[in-house]
Formats: structure tokens, sequence, C-alpha cells
């Protein structure tokens, strides 16, 4: 039987049939160990995680061009569209966790079949029989056609699809797994849940940065057999040390399919389409408190939004226990809570777009500049990505401990601003970034002009350390967007929705990953009509990249606006219960 440890309340102790006992609905009760403990396990296995998926992404676009012989806009598609998986996945994930597996056990299966992906990786670029044979990449894809080893593309291809599904397991369950540890029934606990996603992101961005420095180092001087071998290690590690935390986590039982839910109040408001709904809330159906307490989540209050979700809960004389023709209040409000994310997903797309940029198109910038460090030592083109991962630990950090105390005690609001704030200034520095960035491309052209070198793929004399501050910057805004995005989408999810909420923001993600690709790819064949050369060509001394990141900037100025819009409409979730009030007053531990 496990030992537990008991918070603020005490629900009584139910045990399962093997003796062990059962957490559901005892959001108060947690394993020895206590919730640090625990997360430290998590945040090692998430950082060990990151280390390997980042020996992937930043030099991805490069194994596409030096060894599958990829042009730019078809490298840089492949590497946004795999990415754009490994974030759409976690739909699955989340609806397997939440509806049978729970999270502990959707982890353990998602890094097994994320182990077998890298495996397969490791062996695909390892083989010498399977290796294209080289090629000089002129400014057409079809020049190295012949070069390629169909085989070898295909199995490389299924096996990083292979790890975009271990991925999506891992990604919707990993960060809500860490956060479950934290007691919404405890104040104190709560209030240290303010700060978890912010050092959730340090953790996973010191795995980033080994990998854009030491992985990345060693794929392009030592191979790329031995640095994927490094990433699969990686996760074995990973796994090690979540299977090591085991006794210390609080583990919280499936409750049912999310999505099962959210259709039996649309299915029901439907089928009651012509009943009327009544002016005082006290006469729609809802079950009493201790109901919810059992089920370990808050009954939550009647809202007037949405006014139509209300019809499934508006009691008939047709109206029976079955959940497809009755639903109480408080599934109404969650799915009325899932519905009101919808817009802000909408308006939190394109500005993720620019993040697509740092591992595409930045990295190719960077391998036509000087990268010399003296005369022995050359920094390979992906590790720039680096003084991104750098800026978001910084500024996580900053903002962390400097920028949220200090508004804190001007706003009262535990978070220093609000989450919407915190993505709308995000949004704003994108701009900022993105014209920045158009300008130090115009800068590159010029020297290109000035130097004669137009028509040569070649190197062109400025130092790879003028694209830091477009680096540094998408790094920057990235801490206030993203990890906002993170917090607002868990926050704001219903209590036993966190996994889908997790995974809605992953999705937003990969759904810029999605659009990046598309936009690149419509820009370089509507500037490519009328015999027209191009924006975007594999030559990037002959492309016209800044005129594109204008073109970006107006996407976001646009989005801005909407996004405004959609904030000023917005209404937060309303607190419910003493310990949420309470921990309103609770100061986060510095």
């Amino acid at each position: 039987m496990a030992d537990v440890e008991h918070g603020e309340m005490s629900l009584g102790d139910e045990y399962t049939k093997d003796g062990t006992v059962d957490l559901k609905g005892h959001p108060s009760l947690r394993s020895k160990g206590g919730k640090w403990t625990a997360c430290f396990f998590i945040f090692a296995s998430e950082m060990f995680e990151r280390v390997a998926y980042f020996g992937i992404a930043p030099n991805l676009v490069f194994y596409l061009t030096n060894q599958l012989h990829q042009g730019t806009v078809t490298s840089a598609n492949n590497v946004t569209n795999w990415m754009g998986t490994t974030m759409m996945t976690p739909i699955l994930g989340a609806y397997i966790a939440d509806a049978y597996l729970g999270r502990y056990w959707t982890l353990i299966i998602s890094f097994i079949i994320y182990l077998l992906g890298m495996s397969f990786l490791t062996l695909t670029v390892s083989l010498h029989s399977l290796q294209a044979t080289p090629c000089n990449l002129s400014n057409t894809d079809q020049d190295c056609n012949n070069h390629i080893s169909r085989f070898h593309a295909n199995l490389f291809f299924c096996s990083l699809y292979v790890i975009a599904v271990g991925v999506g397991g891992m990604k919707a369950n990993s960060s809500t797994f860490g956060a479950d540890q934290f007691d919404n029934f405890n104040s104190k606990e709560r209030a240290q849940k303010v700060s978890f996603f912010n050092w959730w992101t340090v953790a996973i961005f010191i795995g980033n940065l080994f990998s854009c420095t030491v992985l990345v180092y060693v794929q392009d001087n030592v191979g790329w057999s031995f640095g994927y071998v490094l990433s699969t290690i990686m996760i074995l590690i990973a796994i090690c040390l979540l299977l090591v935390g085991t006794p210390t986590y609080r583990h919280r039982v499936p409750s049912g399919s999310p999505f099962t839910k959210l259709a039996q109040v649309f299915v029901t408001a439907t089928r009651k389409w012509n009943a009327p709904i009544p002016e005082d809330s006290e006469h729609l159906f809802e079950l009493d408190e201790q109901y919810y307490s059992k089920e370990g989540k808050h009954k939550i209050n009647h809202t007037d939004s949405l006014r139509f979700l209300d019809k499934a809960a508006v009691k008939t004389e047709k109206s029976s226990d079955n959940p497809w023709k009755l639903c109480p209040v408080t599934q109404v409000e969650e799915t009325k809570q899932m519905m009101k994310l919808l817009p802000v997903f909408f308006v939190t797309i394109i500005p993720s777009v620019m993040i697509a940029q740092v591992l595409t198109l930045f990295v190719k910038q960077a391998a036509t500049l000087d990268r010399s460090i003296g005369p022995q030592f050359s920094i390979p083109p992906a590790s720039l990505s680096a003084f991104y991962v750098i800026a978001i630990i910084v500024t996580v950090v900053l903002y962390d401990r400097w920028f949220v105390p200090l508004c804190r005690k001007h706003t009262k609001n535990p978070r220093g601003i609000t989450l919407l704030q915190r993505i709308g200034v995000g949004q704003v520095v994108y701009i900022v970034v993105m014209i920045m960035t158009a300008f130090i491309e115009r800068w590159r052209l010029s020297i290109v002009r000035e130097k004669g070198l137009v028509h040569q793929n070649t190197e062109v004399p400025l130092t790879v350390f003028a694209l830091l501050p477009q680096f540094l910057g998408i790094g920057f805004a990235a801490m206030l967007v993203e990890v906002g995005k993170m917090e607002f989408f868990y926050d704001q999810s219903p209590e036993k929705m966190k996994s889908l909420g997790a995974s809605i923001y992953t999705s937003s993600l990969g759904v810029s990953y999605f659009l990046s690709s598309f936009l690149l790819s419509i820009v370089s064949k509507v500037t490519k009509m009328g015999n027209n050369d191009g924006w975007i060509v594999n030559n990037l001394n002959a492309s016209h990249l800044d005129y594109y990141y204008g073109f970006l900037v107006g996407l976001i100025v646009v989005n801005f606006v909407l996004f405004l819009v959609v904030s000023k409409f917005y209404v937060y979730n309303s607190v419910v219960g003493k310990c949420e009030e309470e921990t309103k007053e609770t100061t986060v531990p510095e």
C-alpha cells in the first residue's frame, strides 16, 4: 500500500483492489518524496529528452541539404512539416492519457516509441550502403535526384515520423504531469505553481543549449552517426530518470475522454434546440458538491457566456440520467471554457511562425557568412540557435525573479501581468525583431552586391555574429509568447482537461510550422511568376529574404490587431473555492 501525506484537505482513504491508494478524487494526496522531488525527476527527464530532440532539429535542414540534396524551400518545408507534426500528435497523446492510460503510462509508452524512432534514425545515417553519393547542388533540385537512395530517404523520413508520434505523447503529458504535482486544493502549492512553467522552460532549454552547441558540433565535425547515437543515449537516460522518480509522483487516474464530455454537451444542447433557458440558473441541472469533491475537481458556477450551451443542462420531461440527454452545469461550463480558448488559439498562430525561421532560414543565412573564430575553429551554422536558447533561459529567469515580483506589488496579480498581456507584449517584440531581421538581411545582401557575389553560392565576407540580434530577439519574444501560451492554455483549461489544454498549445505551434511551410512555398512560387527570379532560391545570395521577412512583419501586425480584439473580450475563468481565494493572497516563495 502506498504511503501518502495529506495536504490541507483530507477526503478519506479509498483503495483499489490491489491495495494501493486510488488518487482519483484525491488531489491532496501525494506519494512520499514531495512535489519538488517529483518535479526534479520530471524536469531532468524532460531536459535529456530535449537534448535528443534538438540533437535532430537544428541541423536537420543541413542533413536534408547536404545528404539528401534538397533545395532551400524543400529542405526548409520538410523541417517545418516534421516539427509541425510533432506538435500536432500531442492531441492523440492527450486523448489517450485522459481517457485510458493516465499521464504517467502514456509518457512511458511514448518514450519507448521515441526510442525506437531514434534507433532507426541512427541506423539510417550509420549504414554506408544507405548513403547518397556526393553531389554539387546547384539552383535546381533535379540535378541531384539520381544521387539519392530512395530507400535511405524513405527510411529516414519514416524514422522521423515515428519520433513525432513519441514526441506527441510526451509533449501532451510531460508538462501537465509536472504541474499535477502541485495541489490545487492547497493554497501554498497553488501559489508555487505560478512559477512552474517558467522554471519548466529553463529546464528544457538547458537541454536545447547542450544540443545546439555540443551535439551540433559533433554532427558537423565527427559525424552524423555518432551525433545521433548520443541523442539515442539521451532518450535512454530520460526514460531511466522518469522511472527512478516513480515513487515520488502524484498520479491522477484517467477520468474519461474529454472529447466525449464536450460532444455530450453539444449533442444535448442541439437536441433541446427549442427548450427555453430558465432565467434563474438555479433551475438548471447540477450535481452536488460531494460528487465533485470525490472526482477531485471544483464545481463550476454558471456563467452567461455561450448561452446556447446552457440548453444541455435544461431539465425537461424527457430528461434522464443519460449524459447524452442531460448534462450538469459544471460539464457545460467546462465546455464553455474550452470553446473560449479557440479565438486565442487562432490569434497566436502567426506569431509562432517566427520561431520556424530560427531552425530554417536563419540557419541558412548563417551558413553564408564568415563563421571562423581564429584559424582553427568554425562555428556550425546550426549552433547559432544556441543564442536563441540562451536568450530564453536568461530572460525567463529575469522575468520570474525580477519582473514578476516587481509588477506583483503594483498589480496584485500573482503573475505580475495577465497571461494575455504577456503574450501581447511578446507579439510587439516579434514585430520589432522581424523588422530588425529584414534590415540585417538587406545589409548582408548589400555586401553581396558590393563584392559581386550575387550569382555565386559562396561565403559572404561578413561575420556570422551580425545575426545575433535576430536570434536573441526571437528568444526574448518566444519567452513571452510561447511560455505565456503554454501557461495560458493549461491554466484556462478545466481541471480534468489539462492534457487537452496542453495539446492545444502544442497544436498552435504545429499549425504555425505548417503555415510557415505553406507561406514559404506560396511566396516562392508567386514571386517566380512572369519569369522573375523569385524571393527565395537555393542560392541565398540571389534571394530576397529581406522582402520575405517584411511580408512576415505585415502578417504579424495584422494578427496583433486581431489579438487585441480577442483579448479585450476574453473573460478569465472565475476563481472558485476558498483555496483559490487564498492563493490570491499568497506570496510566491522567492
